[in-house]
């Protein structure tokens, strides 16, 4: 059956005839294909926090306060409970609470700009050159939770794959956030919106209570149903993608507790301040809370651009910047909100099975530049992995005197990703195909065997 066209008042939507009308409700919510097992899963969820701007390694989990005056920075460092193991000083916090995580200090890769690393991070997957532009969309690979949604999907009624609270972008929307050759039925449940606003809510369709289930497998009840809410095609990434991923947005219609996660009013004010009540903040309390409904794979990206007042990690110092104003503002909000996440992930029973995953797309110069800020840095920084089968109280690998190169371990952004995949129970050696039908591994790596327990 050929799919039809319906415009609406934004756009128009195509859905697929055939997988809208010929299958029954139960036959539309079924099937993904199966990865290959390999272990034992260590984790249900992953939450994936994107550093965007590229956080430097020496201002937060690898400071050098022996090295020149250049090197060391701003900041001192402060001692945590691990024997000779320091961070830096504006994360007390995180400091304190060392002995529950594992930090990866000698991540590293070539690329040099925004766009080819953000989406090497996103995807683990290298772009050909870091000067050469990214390939079309044949080519570019899925994100990390759009691999998931296609081989280990999330119960019926609850998204896999969930990002807020931006579309991350670096002059042009970077490549990584999206599904790709897999199909928009693979895409995230894209919110748009900042979850600490008063009137914040998931925008996606909602079921008119005079519309039964039952009518939904009608066309006209349908069409009529997307069209009256048709705004929400420009926020919600389910919307778009209704010709490929009908079942999944009905599934949703009718699961009020996947639902009802995105109503933060249900939190009490004192867990709300605890995580800070800024964009951030409230993101990764989202996080937990779409986890905990079922939720396998969450990125909540830092910010939507990569540096300036209210925005990320790119503190190169230019157009006179204030680089020691900018790491006052970014580091207090890390050192508040990933403690308030891990912790209230401990204290709820979640922590053990669920990765947190904190990581930016490159880190930053050794030296700071004649501007006064740091520059971009691929060649050694920081991740740190979190619950979900990690090691607590670990650090694997270890830096020059200066942070600049690896001297102890090896790891790259595709072996981060065998991690996660592994640790969900995904084979990282599985195939998936692109459009040309060529196969594909889902991790160019391997798994960093180190940090598991």
């Amino acid at each position: 059956m050929t799919p039809f066209a319906f415009p609406t008042r934004r756009a128009a939507l195509r859905v697929g005839g055939a997988g809208l009308l010929g299958l029954s409700f139960p036959q539309l919510l079924a099937a993904a294909s199966t990865p290959k097992a390999r272990g034992r899963a260590t984790a249900k969820a992953v939450i994936f926090l994107h550093q965007w701007g590229g956080p430097g390694q020496h201002e937060t989990f690898d400071p050098k306060p022996d090295a020149p005056d250049n090197v060391r920075g701003w900041f001192k460092a402060t001692k945590t409970k691990l024997p000779g193991v320091i961070f830096g000083e504006r994360i007390p916090k995180l400091a304190a609470m060392a002995d529950r995580f594992t930090v990866v200090r000698c991540l590293q890769h070539t690329m040099k700009n925004h766009n080819s690393a953000g989406y090497y991070s996103l995807t683990g997957v290298a772009p050909p050159t870091d000067d050469q532009r990214l390939r079309d969309s044949i080519e570019l690979f899925p994100a990390y939770g759009s691999v998931v949604d296609r081989l280990a999907p999330a119960p019926q009624g609850v998204a896999t794959f969930v990002s807020f609270p931006h579309v991350i972008s670096d002059g042009s929307i970077t490549p990584g956030q999206h599904a790709s050759f897999l199909g928009k039925g693979h895409n995230p449940l894209f919110v748009n919106q900042d979850p600490n606003r008063a009137n914040f809510q998931l925008p996606e369709l909602t079921l008119p209570e005079n519309l039964p289930v039952e009518r939904l497998e009608h066309r006209k009840d349908i069409l009529k149903l997307i069209d009256d809410q048709s705004d929400l095609l420009e926020t919600s990434l389910v919307a778009q993608g209704l010709d490929d991923s009908y079942q999944k947005a009905v599934a949703m219609l009718t699961s009020p507790r996947f639902k009802q996660a995105f109503d933060l009013t249900k939190e009490t004010p004192a867990t709300r301040e605890k995580y800070g009540r800024t964009t951030y903040g409230q993101s990764c309390l989202l996080a937990r809370r779409v986890v905990e409904a079922g939720a396998k794979f969450v990125n909540v990206y830092f910010s939507r651009a990569i540096g300036g007042t209210g925005q990320g990690w790119d503190y190169h110092g230019f157009n006179k910047e204030n680089v020691v104003g900018r790491l006052d503002e970014l580091l207090p909000m890390t050192d508040q909100t990933l403690p308030a996440l891990l912790t209230d992930l401990e204290e709820r029973g979640m922590l053990d099975t669920t990765m947190v995953v904190w990581v930016g797309e490159f880190g930053r110069t050794p030296r700071s530049s004649s501007n006064g800020g740091r520059d971009h840095w691929p060649q050694c920084y920081c991740a740190v992995v979190a619950g979900g089968g990690a090691k607590k109280g670990f650090v694997y690998g270890a830096s020059d005197k200066l942070g600049a190169y690896p001297t102890v371990g090896q790891a790259r952004p595709e072996d981060l990703a065998a991690t996660m995949f592994e640790a969900l129970g995904i084979d990282s050696e599985t195939e998936i195909a692109d459009k040309l039908n060529r196969p594909l591994p889902i991790a160019r790596g391997k798994p960093i065997r180190e940090v598991f327990t």
